[in-house]
Formats: structure tokens, C-alpha cells, sequence
């Protein structure tokens, strides 16, 4: 038994999706479609995507949150683990890339789950906090620009109930954070919210490198 994080590759990657990724059809063909945009890098890593929705059902999450849709494979995953009344609320700045998530969400019978709003995440997270209130959702998801990590936890925590989960994607940065955190500004951005998460008795929670690494937060 090793104590070490076993490195990731090609072969272990394909081993760990051949024997217990769940993808279904849909989500398949979301991936190989973002595969072959200029942007692919940003997609979700299948693996956890579906991490992802187990965590989703095993808190039973009914309102969910996400900070940076792309093509919409997160929260295609998100919302296909919601139940029947639940909701996810997306924000976004690209309506061109999301048109793909639209189209991919209302293939999968989901769209009615999603509601997508285009503009800067900290105006929509802001007016939720006023609209829905403090502590109105079971679980946010962030995954956009760097440079507004920390606000976009502030606000997702503020607006997560008790009990409840923020996910930070992201976090290793290609594993710059621990051997070159001064590589470029969005390094040292994820660094210091890493170390800051470490310290936050708000929370508890764990880093796993998971794909370019996932913070889970459990409100207390």
C-alpha cells in the first residue's frame, strides 16, 4: 500500500474509464464534439464528471449551482443526477459556446433543469443571493476564470446551505501550484485560495487530484 498519489497516464486513465465510466450516449457525443473545438483543454474530464453526479445524489442536492458551463458537459452531468424536481442554475459569458450545451441539454430531455444565465457569474450569484437567499442551494461547482476564484467561492458559499458542497476545479493548475507557483498570475491566484481552503473553518475539506485536480468543501 502506498501512501503516494498514483500518477496519472494514458494507460491508467483508459483503464479507469474502460472499467467504471458510465457515459451515456449523449454525453459521449458532447465530449467528441468539444474535442475537436480550439478550447477543447477546458472540457470536463469524463472521470469526474461522473464523480461528480455521485456526489450530487449522495447529498441529495436538489438546487445546484455552476460558475463556467463551456459546452455544458458539468452540467449535463450535474443535472441528469438531480432529481425530477431539481435545478441547476448556470452562468456563462459565451451565449456561442453555450448554444452547444443548449443543444446537448435538450437532446438528454434536461433542458427544463437548467436555467442558463449569460453575463458576468458574480452579478448572477449576487442577485441569487437576493432572489433565492442565503443558503438556498445543496451545491456549486466552480470552473471558470481564475482571477475571480475567491469571489466566485465567497459568493457559492454564502449561497450553499449548511451541510452542503462547493466543488473549486482546477486547483493544481497542471501542478504548477506546488512546483512553480510563479509561472503566471493565475497560478498564484489558485495557490493562495488552496492555502486559504486548507485554513477555512467555515469548511472542511479535500483536495484530490482528480484530472488538473477538484477542492471539495463541505459547508459547516
Amino acid at each position: 500500500m502506498t501512501r503516494k498519489t498514483i500518477g496519472s497516464g494514458d494507460v491508467l486513465d483508459a483503464y479507469i474509464e474502460e472499467t467504471t465510466l458510465r457515459e451515456t450516449p449523449v454525453l459521449r457525443r458532447l465530449r467528441e464534439e468539444t474535442e475537436r473545438h480550439p478550447r477543447s483543454r477546458m472540457l470536463l474530464n469524463p472521470v469526474q464528471g461522473q464523480f461528480m453526479a455521485l456526489l450530487v445524489k449522495a447529498i441529495g442536492a436538489k438546487r445546484a449551482l455552476e460558475v463556467g458551463t463551456f459546452t455544458g458537459y458539468s452540467a449535463l452531468c450535474v443535472a441528469a443526477a438531480l432529481p425530477s424536481d431539481g435545478k441547476l442554475v448556470c452562468c456563462d459569458i459565451d451565449a456561442g459556446l453555450t448554444a452547444i450545451a443548449r443543444r446537448y441539454w435538450a437532446e438528454a430531455g434536461l433542458a427544463g433543469k437548467i436555467d442558463l444565465h449569460i453575463g458576468p457569474a458574480t452579478e448572477t450569484l449576487a442577485a441569487l443571493l437576493v432572489s433565492a437567499g442565503p443558503a438556498s442551494f445543496d451545491f456549486a461547482f466552480i470552473d471558470a476564470d481564475k482571477a475571480n476564484y475567491d469571489t466566485y467561492f465567497e459568493l457559492s458559499l454564502e449561497l450553499v446551505r449548511p451541510g452542503g458542497l462547493v466543488l473549486c476545479d482546477n486547483v493544481l493548475r497542471n501542478g504548477w501550484v506546488a512546483t512553480d507557483p510563479e509561472v503566471d498570475r493565475e497560478t498564484g491566484i489558485l495557490r493562495a485560495l488552496n492555502e486559504k481552503l486548507g485554513r477555512d473553518e467555515r469548511i472542511d475539506v479535500s483536495l484530490l487530484p482528480i484530472a488538473d485536480g477538484v477542492t471539495i468543501c463541505r459547508k459547516r
